[in-house]
């Protein structure tokens, strides 16, 4: 599959036919998926394929419980757990919703069958291979996540290739601690996503996304839009050639 069409219809699938993964497609995608970059090669992940019934049952009782705090907070217009909301406010829309919630009857969808998903991997990622270069600053750290989730992203493109749809999702990490417990995962992991694989029931097509000019600027955040109009780059003696 050519790469540039892989890349714009890569989208995430939650809908899957009855089909087994191959154990030999999935080691595939895996081995592909290792050459993601990581910060000083560290490679600081572990993957764990979940096939235990029991096991898989209960990830998806606990992905349900937060799936229904982060359907209680979109209702009420909250991005969930936004770093900058207000926990408050979180709270009460979750207490606000919950009668609502459980009122509509047994949960549906992807979060009601994640233990039915094809193929089920939990992606652990060793924090102490992580280089999170803003540890230390006054906000939310993220910059660590960069040594595992191109690794995550990789299997999903990867997947691609085996004619395999899935989707990313780090609901799960809200309950860390049963599940480490359950996958005997030890300090110093910390779960970075778990991902569903399989045959989508609808191939995904090309992806819509915004143009590069509503994101890009030049030179500052407040400067103009950049795009195909933005005039060459210049120095004192000309126009780069480079």
């Amino acid at each position: 599959m050519d790469l540039i069409d892989t890349l714009r219809s890569t989208g995430s699938v939650r809908e899957f036919t009855d089909q087994p993964v191959d154990d030999a497609a999935l080691e595939r995608i895996l081995d592909t998926a290792r050459f993601a970059p990581s910060g000083a090669n560290a490679q600081a992940w572990r993957v764990v394929v979940v096939r235990d019934r029991a096991i898989r049952a209960r990830l998806r009782d606990l992905y349900l419980v937060i799936w229904r705090d982060y359907l209680a907070m979109s209702a009420a217009g909250l991005r969930p757990w936004a770093p900058p909301n207000d926990p408050a406010a979180e709270a009460a829309a979750v207490a606000a919703e919950s009668e609502r919630v459980n009122r509509s009857g047994a949960a549906t969808g992807f979060a009601a069958h994640l233990d039915e998903v094809p193929a089920l991997l939990a992606v652990f990622t060793d924090l102490s291979g992580l280089a999170a270069t803003d540890r230390d600053l006054d906000r939310y750290s993220f910059a660590g996540g960069a040594s595992v989730y191109p690794f995550v992203w990789n299997v999903l493109l990867a997947a691609r290739t085996e004619g395999l749809g899935g989707v990313l999702t780090t609901m799960l990490i809200r309950q860390e601690d049963e599940v480490k417990r359950l996958l005997g995962a030890p300090d110093p992991l910390a779960l970075a996503a778990v991902i569903a694989l399989g045959h989508p029931v609808r191939q995904p097509g090309r992806l819509r996304r915004r143009p590069v000019a509503s994101f890009t600027t030049l030179d500052r955040v407040d400067g103009p839009a950049f795009g195909t109009a933005t005039p060459p780059i210049t120095s004192a003696s000309g126009p780069s050639t480079t």
